[in-house]
């Protein structure tokens, strides 16, 4: 009761708050056209300029994203930002995300990025785990981190609030630093590396136009226009019924290729990230999505 009650304030709130929340605000240097254009606006330009069997092949996915249940828990990600919490009784907004602490516009469209406090490349996930443990004094045992898949979780929640905040922006991420290069090309290596029973690589899938798993056509990561979409996330899966993560997708894709599981936050999945984010460099991000 608890739960949908809140999803009925956070419904209310959604209403009044969807045009800054979601549709943008001010104009960005690296924002494509505007930031004030709705998911769904920029996928159908999107699909205009293409006509990729791979953007179109969910037309009832496209009439829902107006109504795309991932806003609610965006809302929910935005109270809790603010909110003071943990042990330390301290809100995100201390957090920098790249941008400056509390600066999330187009912030997540530039991650995975170097952030010199840490010494190393951070995804949004990882990136958020960092300073809920050391501004809010969270442990990683905590409910908090711990739970990191689902709807209802906190972490789901924040990055669904902070990545829609890059909707529309160009995926740029930075090639400044030596280990921000390094990352990229070990991601690279890891998308081409065939291993596994299977003998499988994300190449295998990817590479190429025309490639499906059963009845669903797989975007090709050397089309940009495509790929921007398989890497919006989070996004709303309807097959799950759930909001999913970056590294939820890649921890599916390697289960599919009947490869190991890749470890949350380790090198090897914000390589893959930062490869696959490099690849749609220059096309504006759909967030949050909504896929099959």
């Amino acid at each position: 009761m608890q739960g949908t009650s809140r999803k009925l304030r956070a419904y209310g709130k959604w209403l009044l708050a969807l045009p800054a929340l979601v549709l943008g605000g001010t104009a960005h240097a690296q924002c494509l056209e505007c930031t004030n254009e709705p998911p769904q606006e920029i996928l159908e330009r999107l699909i205009e300029q293409t006509g990729s069997d791979y953007l179109t092949q969910s037309p009832q996915n496209l009439q829902l994203m107006p109504d795309n249940p991932a806003y609610f828990v965006a809302e929910d990600g935005k109270e809790l930002f603010h909110e003071k919490r943990g042990p330390n009784n301290a809100s995100l907004e201390k957090c920098d995300f790249g941008k400056g602490p509390g600066e999330l516009e187009g912030a997540v469209a530039e991650m995975p990025r170097y952030f010199e406090d840490t010494g190393k490349v951070m995804s949004l996930e990882t990136r958020l785990v960092h300073c809920m443990k050391t501004i809010q004094g969270f442990s990683e045992d905590d409910p908090e981190i711990a739970e990191r898949h689902g709807s209802d979780s906190v972490m789901m929640q924040l990055q669904t609030y902070i990545a829609s905040k890059s909707n529309g922006y160009e995926w740029d991420p930075p090639m400044d630093h030596p280990m921000e290069k390094a990352m990229r090309d070990a991601g690279e290596k890891l998308f081409y590396r065939r291993a596994g029973p299977m003998d499988f690589s994300c190449n295998s899938c990817h590479g190429e136009t025309g490639k499906r798993i059963r009845a669903s056509v797989l975007p090709n990561m050397n089309k940009p226009k495509e790929w921007t979409k398989s890497i919006s996330w989070p996004a709303r899966r309807v097959g799950h019924m759930e909001v999913r993560s970056s590294y939820h997708r890649l921890r599916g894709c390697y289960w599919q290729m009947r490869q190991g599981l890749v470890q949350p936050g380790s090198d090897a999945a914000i390589a893959v990230m930062t490869y696959w984010t490099d690849a749609a460099r220059g096309e504006p991000a759909i967030l949050p999505d909504l896929k099959r």
